[in-house]
């Protein structure tokens, strides 16, 4: 160590002596673990007694393919009693416990390993932490890249990764690759000969839902950052698939540091912090602040969805230190398809997180008409539009349906080329006309079934062309799950349009219960973002916005507390 008072650099006298502490210290590892293999991974022995874990590419590939595959497929056994409880909850409103019952029936069908709990099989992100006596030929990325793409070329997943060749054109990878990797030279839990890893498949809607605000010291009250919150909490809104998993940091280093931590956070790879804080400015979870919020989100009135309490399965609250000057607030949520996985790789083998394998134990002994007090409407929409819109006019919104016929799917790069055809003076597509549009983009199709997972997309992407395609005489009736724009009420009131919401989340329950048969109708070159037309049987949805100009999440969204100025 470099003595500073030798250089000429004495230790000034309101310094405090030298501490350190990790930014994020977390306790004990409890994950139940599974071992995946004990191959490709042995022990030597170096200078000094010291030993040193040798692991192959191999072993790096095999495991994220597995742990890919896994988060794909399974929850954590947490997660899944918390769904669980909001069905046994008689606080939870009709809606909370239907959306609840079909969140828990996807997990059931998506536990099969054929069809994925969600359409969006997400950007693969991995981080690793890799011990100072773990020894790998270097090419630790290239090997869980590897990984990534043997699990989506392999499964029913989806390939959402766009590489961008100029910048304006952009064209699909055809691999979901690249993959986020992150490798960090620390010993994981004072282990030298241990490398751990976090798996994450992050889904658009979802990570879209990644806030930053730059706020300062006023925000440090208890009435101003209920205030604060309660107005930013609103503003998600439901197209990310709730309940949440809702992470909240308050501080951080950086603004990037914040947005990193409440990722980690969402995931519940924080939740070992320490409940307190201390002079070594480490981060910490405030357990009264997340209680106070959790219950802050339940009187929302928005509910898992479509009204009620269940906007959030539970609160993380991270305090980190920052700047004088700077006050970063990051928000992150993770949806109801609540993708990750710890794992490690030790001296004893590749080890993966155990994930629940049989979610049907979670599934109640009830029927629907038990849990649901609410008028279920029948809607054929083998009728003209005119018919369907005269039937959902009878109803108010949050009025709950089951939807049965042809439906046509369109989404962010098929509605930009049809709003390419409307400026050059052509017709809206006769199908836009007599049929509903379904915002949704299909996974890979499995042999022997009609469509891979097939759940909706977040609607407001599609906001901007609303008012055109309305005017036009299309998009008469939409189908997505989120809310909407003012814009598209207003549209709607003045084009007798409806939009109604789907849940999002169970899309493989949808496509192996609810989607029939599919066809590609148009633009078959942009594959998932191609316009198929499906036909439906019993397909749940709700109205949210209806022809009068009511809109269901109007009122939910706005805050109850005045926020004043600073």
């Amino acid at each position: 160590m470099i003595d500073r008072s030798a250089l000429g650099f004495p230790l000034m006298s309101s310094a405090a002596a030298f501490s350190y502490a990790p930014l994020l210290p977390t306790g004990p590892d409890q994950t139940e673990y599974r071992l995946v293999t004990d191959e490709g991974v042995d022990v030597v022995h170096g200078p000094g007694g010291r030993r040193f874990l040798t692991v192959e590419p191999a072993a790096l590939t095999a495991l994220t393919a597995e742990a890919m595959h896994d988060i794909a497929h399974f929850l954590r056994p947490a997660h899944l009693a918390q769904l669980r409880s909001i069905i046994d909850d008689p606080a939870a409103s009709p809606n909370d416990r239907f959306v609840a019952l079909d969140l828990l029936r996807n997990a059931n069908i998506a536990a099969g390993g054929v069809l994925p709990m969600c359409q969006d099989t997400g950007t693969a992100i991995v981080m690793g932490k890799r011990g100072r006596h773990v020894l790998t030929d270097g090419s630790d990325a290239e090997a869980i890249s590897r990984g990534v793409w043997q699990a989506y070329t392999r499964l029913n997943l989806r390939y959402s990764q766009l590489a961008p060749l100029t910048m304006w054109e952009e064209r699909n990878t055809g691999s979901n690759l690249p993959a986020q990797v992150e490798i960090y030279a620390e010993d994981p839990d004072g282990h030298p000969d241990a490398y751990k890893f976090l798996f994450m498949a992050k889904g658009g809607g979802s990570a879209n839902k990644s806030y930053l605000y730059q706020e300062t010291k006023a925000l440090l009250n208890p009435t101003r950052m209920m205030q604060f919150l309660e107005e930013k909490l609103r503003l998600i809104g439901t197209s990310a698939c709730p309940p949440y998993h809702l992470a909240i940091v308050i501080g951080g280093t950086s603004a990037e540091y914040a947005l990193k931590t409440a990722k980690y956070a969402s995931a519940k790879y924080l939740d070992a912090l320490p409940t307190s804080g201390s002079m070594t400015a480490h981060g910490f979870r405030d357990l009264e602040l997340e209680a106070e919020v959790l219950e802050l989100t339940r009187n929302f009135g928005i509910g898992a969805q479509f009204g009620g309490r269940y906007f959030c399965h539970d609160v993380r609250v991270v305090r980190l230190p920052r700047h004088g000057a700077s006050c970063p607030v990051a928000i992150a949520v993770s949806c109801s398809a609540d993708r990750q996985a710890v794992a490690k790789i030790t001296p004893s083998g590749v080890w993966l997180e155990r994930l629940e394998t049989d979610p049907a134990r979670y599934l109640p002994d009830v029927t629907d008409a038990q849990l649901d007090t609410s008028e279920v409407v029948r809607v054929d929409l083998n009728r003209p539009m005119d018919e369907i819109r005269a039937e959902l006019s009878k109803y108010p919104v949050k009025t709950r349906l089951s939807l049965t016929g042809p439906l046509v799917v369109a989404r962010d790069i098929a509605h930009a080329k049809i709003a390419e055809r409307l400026d050059a003076g052509e017709p809206m597509p006769q199908y836009l006309r007599d049929h509903a549009v379904y915002y949704a983009g299909p996974a890979k199709t499995p042999e022997g079934y009609a469509s891979g997972s097939f759940g909706p997309t977040t609607a407001g992407r599609m906001d901007a062309y609303v008012e055109k395609f309305q005017a036009a005489g299309g998009s008469q009736v939409m189908l997505a799950k989120g809310n909407r724009s003012a814009q598209v009420t207003n549209a709607c009131q003045q084009y007798g349009g409806f939009y109604l919401g789907s849940i999002g989340g169970p899309a493989a329950r949808l496509a192996q219960d609810c989607i029939k048969h599919v066809e590609v109708l148009e633009y078959p070159e942009l594959g998932m973002e191609a316009v198929w037309k499906i036909e439906v049987e019993d397909f749940p949805a709700f109205i949210v916005v209806d022809d009068k100009g009511n809109d269901f999440f109007a009122e939910v969204t706005k805050p109850v507390l005045t926020i004043g100025r600073r």
